[in-house]
């Protein structure tokens, strides 16, 4: 790192009215979750790309969570997923996560890929498979209860293709029914995390396909219940910043699922096609953890940061690297916001002034800054190209192909 360039950079920030020991403090607070799903093998509706060193079990995709985590600092926990994560012995797998610096994070329930939910699992016509899909949300409390997980992640694919396939108003309460259940089955310590997307891959309607859908599931649950906003699960031309600030105003937004897209749920690395939208839903977070109300700050807080991508054709680990890192780019960047200038020129009514003043902190190079950071912490300065030249990838290619999926 180059003393002068951050000299110069912390001058300059000072200059704005940015306390550079409060940012440096922000930026060795964030945390971000990895999936266990994207250490593993994915692929598209047409074809699963098998890699070489992919992880043969859940224990091989910690370890290659930990690569992430040691070289970013960025990365203490890790979501599983079941049945693709299942083990007989949950407190064994615990162990070995927490003997490599990480915490098994979010429980996320699978119940899309059984053959009986092909019409729908909660919210099937069929009585036995709706208990059937509760009584894997329960067990995935249980699971929770063992790893020591907060957070139950929930996203459903059930919906209908057609018109008359199914009773809409019906699939509601069948949903509301099996999530109070698993609801009553948490510890006062868990939170349930409902996620919504608005299409994919039922077309014609989805049982909760948007924010408000999977609000107003919340509200019906209990405090416990909060909403997860996937950036890849709305419509184009979203704003998802404003959803983002309505649910922490409201006290509900539990986390993210950070991931980009071009056109649908594309799953790509974070930050890839689009930045700015990241920057700015870090903008809207920033501006509430500053509120003179306690439970809005406490809300901010209590915000799990989250990947969900699909690596189709990427290397597993460098694309984790990439994604937590060009999370903690533009989350640097936002923290550059003197949000007094822009109010100000809110209230003046100073369009470009207040649009400037935004925009601004998006257009710094952070660089300096996040070197400087990972020095006092003891990491690379440039963690991708640590992670390049040492030894792991190499040696993990004894593991072969076929690996396990997502």
């Amino acid at each position: 790192m180059s003393d002068r360039a951050y000299a110069l950079f912390e001058e300059q920030q000072q200059a704005r009215g940015i306390n550079i020991d409060e940012v440096k403090a922000k930026l060795k607070a964030l945390k971000i979750e990895t999936p266990s799903w994207g250490y593993g093998d994915s692929g598209t509706r047409f074809k699963v790309f098998q890699k070489e060193g992919v992880p043969r079990n859940p224990f091989e995709k910690f370890e290659d969570a930990a690569q992430v985590h040691n070289l970013t600092g960025l990365a203490p926990s890790v979501a599983i997923h079941i049945p693709w994560d299942k083990v007989d012995d949950y407190s064994k797998l615990r162990n070995h996560a927490e003997g490599l610096g990480l915490s098994i994070g979010a429980v996320n329930p699978n119940l899309f890929q059984d053959e009986d939910y092909m019409l729908g699992s909660v919210t099937n016509t069929d009585s036995a498979i709706r208990h059937k899909a509760t009584d894997h949300l329960l067990e995935c409390v249980d699971i929770a209860k063992e790893t020591g997980s907060r957070d139950l992640s929930l996203w459903f694919a059930d919906g209908t293709n057609y018109p008359g396939q199914g009773d809409i108003r019906k699939r509601k309460a069948w949903m509301h029914e099996a999530l109070s259940e698993m609801y009553n089955a948490m510890t006062p310590e868990m939170r349930m995390l409902i996620e919504y997307k608005c299409f994919e891959p039922a077309f014609y309607h989805t049982d909760l396909a948007d924010w408000g859908m999977a609000y107003n599931m919340a509200q019906k649950l209990g405090p416990q219940a909060e909403v997860l906003v996937d950036t890849g699960h709305h419509l184009q031309g979203t704003n998802i910043e404003h959803i983002v600030a309505y649910l922490i105003d409201e006290k509900r937004l539990g986390g993210f699922h950070f991931n980009s897209r071009k056109y649908a749920d594309d799953d790509l690395i974070v930050g890839s096609v689009n930045p700015y939208e990241l920057f700015l839903i870090f903008y809207q977070i920033l501006s509430a953890a500053n509120d003179s109300d306690a439970g809005i700050r406490n809300a901010v807080d209590n915000i799990a940061y989250m990947i969900d991508q699909s690596h189709n054709i990427e290397q597993k680990i460098p694309a984790m690297l990439r994604s937590v890192l060009n999370v903690q780019t533009q989350y640097a960047k936002a923290l550059l916001i003197n949000h007094a200038e822009v109010s100000e020129a809110a209230e003046r009514h100073d369009v470009l002034g207040a649009e400037d003043a935004v925009r601004r902190a998006f257009e710094f190079d952070v660089t300096p800054l996040l070197h400087a950071i990972r020095e006092e912490q003891g990491l690379p300065l440039d963690p991708m190209k640590a992670y390049l030249n040492s030894s792991y990838g190499k040696d993990i290619l004894v593991r072969g192909k076929g690996g396990a999926s997502w």
